[in-house]
């Protein structure tokens, strides 16, 4: 029989465990060494049984263990200690209230994914682990930020496999009383909700989860009430499942019932309101809008309501293609926020104009979620070095006439939470020598150049340390393959050949993420029989474990994971390569640890960050990758090894590929295998390998870390929004509104003029200086509203400027001459050799600007040249 309704007993705790209860609701567990000791002693086999998730074991342990624990004065010790260090981490001052004054009072942080604990499945891949890491440093920094996103109540998909190797999807129901969450409740007790209207007079309402996230709440919509309707209800289904219209409505909601939802919990609970909001790739755009809907219901125009919001608002973006965002049929977009549907102040074609991609290529038929993003931020950033300047190319249509390097799109490298990733083994051995609450300082906050600590440890520890992390990797992969097998249709009689799968002593390669067609899963597959040779290799094998994901609806990526599955299933080398289906964070705390070599092979430069490769390297395991993402930035020889990239224009996919899987194979065979294998010295140890291992968490580890890069975000981008929010008044939006309004009126006819110098030596030679005078036309503006800057530097063939410096020229008069066109003048230093020229340009300047580039806006001098404005010397 089934049971018509399902419903959640909880246990009654004894008074004495009852801190049980609110331990359990902070997710700090998920990355508290002692806490999660504490959960486990309670019933060890239940702990484990439920996956690690102290939620599921409270609700099963039988009240007869409860009662024992209860009488248990040793367990009740531990129990204390653990709930007084709970409150003291959550209400004591940390690194952000340290700080001088000025910062944000708190901050919302939108992602349509978060990845905190694999007890609460709503994320698929990096960008919502990114996103739970995000959460998690901010909250062992002190960070006053609220995080928000979407339940969704079948969570992303669990991955297995058919017989013959296909990818097959399931979608467990998720019971949030079944989750670390909990109703966000009013004053009456009735829980929060938030609302939404539709076209048609209809409505989509969303009650409101609080997760814990140790200092930080995160605010999950979830929007399967008794109150919508059957199509209202589904919307917080699945997540990333669905098609156009259903992401629009997931979108919406995360965006516009999103700060409905923080304008809800702040008036409940008092937390300060956010003065910064910080939108994580542009899924969560749509916040923009309901602050600019909120600012004109309170009287204020759009365009000064839009300068208002700007200002305190933060971009990331994730991805390096246009084909990774999100664009919907304008039409579809406008009848959502036409008449009778939401934000019913603001005119739909302002809306629309936000989204339109107008720049050269662009598609005037759709809505560009990141281009609203970027037109509804003052600041944004990419998430490497390298992202950043893929992103500033990806999106300079819309800062046309400036290079792509002043596009004002910085960058923020990832890093990862290393509480949550590095193996408890490596973290004993690691705080030997500096202590708990120091480790515990440098994981989490982070600062130091470097970890010294680690060089006092031997060589000898090292690599027991490494063995012992292999051996517990092999076990699992056997367990987790027997699984698979199992749901493949095998029987026991057929799988004895799993207990000799992997090996303890061999060389371990780890491949584990989504998979798209970029990150090139079966690269490693280019040459079979030279594969083989690497895995059998009589005297230096290596073994391979690879995980991954493709999206549902992605039949190449689930070929390509056939592919893999078929090559691995074979009886002559299923013994050294493993495929583990359902990838999530549970296996890859264990296989970042367990592995020697980390394996990234995307094609370049596709790979925003791909921070997989940090978590390895935190646990000691060497990355070999090619040169994408944060590895381009960080890379050095004695962290691992370069794959060199056949990426010239010449250059077909098919050629790229065996190229690059060729370079790969070399490396194993000629650098890798071997050094893995020599043994040096006394010990009779490969000392050059441990070597390479102590130098990765001496001089990376702190590079990679998660604490680090929230300081960035609040240093660089936090401070600096909170202070123009604050500038920005209502009546300093007003006036920015209008003085934007009167810049781009008259931008057209602003002219650079006749360009002359004058030099104090007869010879154009380092160190001479020159005296610019430029003629500029205003066309009516003030020299107030403008710079004139002078931009000097190399040049290459073509007389572009290659890395210019920039120097402002003032007005060398107080008035136009009779044309009507001001002087401006100033000096310029040749201060390089070889070939360098110059040139002369017009931007508009407001103190409430963040980049002189905000406008998209700049005047240089016409096609004919100017005197002496060429190069000036060859």
């Amino acid at each position: 029989m089934k049971a018509i309704r399902r419903f959640t007993v909880r246990p009654v705790l004894p008074r004495p465990l009852r801190p049980l209860s609110d331990l359990a609701r902070n997710l700090r567990w998920s990355w508290h060494a002692g806490t999660r000791d504490l959960f486990r002693s309670v019933d060890p086999e239940r702990w484990a049984a439920c996956g690690g998730d102290p939620v599921r074991l409270l609700g099963s342990v039988p009240p007869a263990r409860l009662a024992e624990l209860a009488g248990d004065g040793e367990f009740l010790a531990r129990l204390t200690a653990a709930a007084e260090d709970l409150a003291e981490y959550t209400g004591g001052p940390r690194w952000y209230q340290e700080q001088s004054d000025g910062l944000p009072a708190a901050v919302a942080y939108f992602s349509p994914e978060f990845g905190i604990t694999a007890a609460l499945p709503q994320y698929s891949g990096g960008l919502g682990i990114l996103a739970g890491d995000h959460l998690k440093a901010a909250s062992d920094l002190g960070v006053p930020l609220i995080g928000v996103g979407l339940l969704y109540r079948h969570g992303y998909f669990r991955q297995s496999l058919s017989r013959d190797g296909w990818q097959q999807e399931h979608y467990p129901v998720l019971d949030p009383n079944e989750l670390p969450l909990a109703p966000l409740a009013r004053p009456d007790g009735t829980p929060a909700h938030v609302s939404l209207a539709l076209p048609g007079g209809t409505s989509l309402r969303a009650r409101i989860w609080l997760a814990q996230v140790g200092r930080v709440p995160l605010l999950l919509l979830d929007s399967d009430v008794e109150d919508n309707g059957a199509g209202e209800r589904c919307v917080t289904d699945r997540l990333y499942g669905g098609g156009s219209e259903h992401r629009l409505l997931q979108e919406m909601l995360l965006g516009i019932g999103g700060v409905r939802a923080v304008r809800e919990y702040c008036e409940l609970t008092g937390h300060p309101r956010p003065e910064v909001f910080h939108t994580n790739e542009g899924h969560a755009g749509f916040l923009g809008l309901e602050r600019i809907h909120e600012l004109v219901t309170e009287g204020l125009d759009f365009d000064a309501a839009l300068e208002a919001v700007r200002a305190g608002t933060v971009f990331t973006t994730h991805t390096p293609v246009p084909a990774g965002i999100d664009r919907f049929d304008r039409n579809l977009v406008a009848r959502q926020f036409g008449q009778d549907a939401e934000l019913p102040r603001i005119d739909v074609d302002r809306v629309l104009r936000l989204g339109a991609e107008t720049y050269p290529g662009g598609d005037p038929g759709v809505f560009n979620m990141a281009v609203m993003g970027l037109r509804l931020a003052q600041r944004a950033n990419g998430v490497s070095l390298l992202h950043g300047k893929v992103s500033r190319e990806m999106f300079a249509g819309l800062w046309p006439g400036f290079d792509p390097e002043e596009v004002p799109i910085t960058s923020v490298t990832n890093g990862v939470h290393a509480p949550t990733w590095v193996a408890p083994e490596v973290l004993r051995l690691g705080t030997r020598g500096v202590g708990e609450r120091r480790a515990e300082e440098e994981l989490g906050v982070g600062g130091s150049e470097r970890w010294d600590a680690v060089r006092d440890i031997s060589d000898e520890e090292i690599w027991e340390l490494r063995r012992s992390l292999r051996g517990q990797l092999v076990e699992e992969v056997r367990r987790r393959l027997r699984d698979s097998w199992r749901q493949r249709g095998a029987g026991d009689a057929e799988l004895g050949w799993i207990d000799g799968v992997l090996d303890p002593d061999v060389l371990t390669i780890g491949f584990a993420r989504r998979v798209p067609s970029y990150k090139r899963l079966t690269l490693m597959l280019r040459d079979h029989e030279r594969l083989r040779s690497l895995l059998l290799h009589p005297e230096r094998p290596v073994q391979l474990v690879v995980a991954g994901k493709a999206h549902p609806a992605d039949e190449s990526g689930k070929r390509l994971i056939q592919e893999l599955v078929r090559f691995a299933d074979d009886p002559k080398v299923r013994h050294r390569i493993v495929f583990l289906p359902d990838y999530g964070m549970g296996m890859a705390q264990k296989l970042y640890p367990g592995c020697d070599i980390w394996l990234n092979n995307p094609l370049r430069p596709l790979e925003a960050c791909g921070t997989s490769g940090m978590k390895a390297a935190l646990n000691g395991c060497l990355n070999l990758s090619v040169l994408d993402g944060w590895w381009d930035e960080w890379f050095q020889p004695d962290f691992g090894w370069a794959i060199p990239t056949a990426d010239g224009t010449g250059t077909g996919p098919e050629r790229r590929d065996d190229l690059e899987a060729a370079a790969l194979y070399d490396l194993l065979e000629r650098r890798v295998t071997p050094r893995f294998y020599e043994k040096g010295g006394s010990t009779g140890l490969p000392d050059r390998w441990i070597e390479m291992v102590r130098r990765t968490l001496t001089h990376l580890g702190p590079k990679v870390l998660a604490g680090r890069m929230v300081r960035e975000y609040v240093e660089r981008l936090y401070a600096p929004a909170a202070r123009s929010h604050r500038a920005m008044t209502v009546e300093a939006a007003r006036e920015l509104a209008d003085w934007k309004a009167r810049v781009r009126g008259g931008w057209p006819a602003v002219r650079v003029g006749h360009v002359e110098t004058s030099s104090a030596s007869s010879t154009a030679e380092l160190g001479a200086t020159l005296t610019l005078r430029v003629r500029v036309g205003l066309a009516g503006l003030a020299p107030e509203d403008v710079e004139v800057q002078a931009a000097a530097g190399r040049v290459d063939a073509e007389d572009r400027l290659t890395a210019p410096t920039t120097v402002p020229l003032k007005p060398s008069s107080h008035g136009p001459d009779t044309e009507g066109n001001w002087v401006y003048e100033g000096p310029l230093t040749l201060d390089r050799t070889g070939p360098f020229g110059y040139t002369v340009r017009v931007l508009p300047a407001h103190r409430l600007l963040a980049s002189g580039a905000e406008l998209g806006l700049v005047a240089l001098p016409g096609e004919e040249p100017a005197e002496a404005a060429g190069v000036l010397m060859r």
